[in-house]
C-alpha cells in the first residue's frame, strides 16, 4: 500500500494542466494582397470572413493543445500602428514580452490571384524572437475549403506536427 500511496501523492503534487500552459500572443492572419483582382475590384468580402474563419481555426487549435492565448488589449494601441506583425522586423516578439507572453504567434495570406495564394503562420520565442515552428503553404484556388485546408495542413504538419 505504501507505493501506492507515495504515486497518488506525486499525481496530486504535480501542477495541472492550465498552470503549465504556455502563452500565447496571437496578432491574427494578415492579408498581403498583390493581386489583380483587388486592383480592379476592392478587397473580397468572402476573404475577410475566410481570414477571420482561419484565425478562429488556429486559436481553437492552440486552446485545444494547451496554450493560453493572451489578450492583446494591453498593446493594442502600439499593434494599430503596424500594418503586418508578421513582418514587422521583432515587433511582435517585442509585444508579446511586454504581455508576459511565451511565444508570438504571426500568420499571413498573400493573395497573388484568385488560383494562387500562399499562407503562413509562425510561432516565435517571445524573449529571442527566434522561430520556433512554423509552415507555409501553397493554395490553388480562392475557396472557403482551400483557405480552410491550407491552415489546417500547417497546423497539423509544422506547427503541431509530433517528431
Amino acid at each position: 500500500m505504501r507505493p501506492l500511496a507515495i504515486i497518488l501523492g506525486l499525481c496530486l503534487s504535480t501542477p495541472s494542466a492550465a498552470e503549465e500552459a504556455a502563452t500565447v500572443a496571437f496578432f491574427g492572419i494578415h492579408m498581403l494582397d498583390t493581386s489583380l483582382q483587388t486592383t480592379e475590384l476592392g478587397q473580397d468580402p468572402q476573404e475577410i470572413a475566410r481570414r477571420e474563419r482561419i484565425e478562429a481555426q488556429v486559436r481553437e487549435r492552440f486552446a485545444a493543445e494547451g496554450y493560453e492565448l493572451l489578450d492583446l488589449a494591453p498593446v493594442q494601441a502600439d499593434l494599430d500602428r503596424v500594418v503586418n506583425p508578421a513582418k514587422c522586423y521583432g515587433c511582435d516578439t517585442r509585444m508579446a514580452t511586454r504581455l508576459g507572453a511565451d511565444y508570438s504567434l504571426v500568420g499571413e495570406v498573400q493573395k497573388v490571384s484568385n488560383l494562387i495564394l500562399t499562407m503562413n503562420l509562425q510561432l516565435r520565442d517571445a524573449e529571442t524572437g527566434d522561430l520556433v515552428k512554423g509552415g507555409v503553404v501553397d493554395i490553388r484556388g480562392n475557396t472557403d475549403e482551400s483557405w480552410e485546408r491550407g491552415m489546417r495542413y500547417i497546423l497539423k504538419n509544422r506547427i503541431f506536427r509530433e517528431e
